[in-house]
């Protein structure tokens, strides 16, 4: 697979088109999170009002549908020959880019 089409960039193209750098280049992991500063405070939001509100227990239960959720889509990039480095990043890209799909 060549490098230019390895990673995911689709969500960070919805959710803050500023951060990607002109043409294809090797995107750092640094650039996949400053894309996805909505969706990361929206998962950091939920699992801190469950906490506080709820009990941990249910924070954790957050926690792990999004381990589970980042471990199916590096599993499935993996699958389909992706490189580590790519499979992270659309892995991370990918969990933070579904679950925004409703907004």
């Amino acid at each position: 697979m060549r490098l230019e089409h390895c990673v995911t960039r689709n969500h960070i193209d919805v959710w803050h088109e500023r951060v990607l750098p002109p043409g294809s280049v090797r995107l750092t992991f640094w650039t996949v999170l400053r894309g996805s500063l909505l969706p990361i405070l929206v998962w950091v939001g939920v699992t801190c009002f469950a906490y506080f509100v709820y009990k941990p227990v249910l924070a954790m239960v957050i926690g792990g549908l999004f381990a589970i959720s980042f471990l199916v889509g590096f599993a499935l990039r993996r699958k389909a020959r992706h490189s580590v480095r790519c499979s992270l990043y659309g892995a991370v890209g990918g969990v933070f880019d579904k679950s925004m799909a409703g907004f």
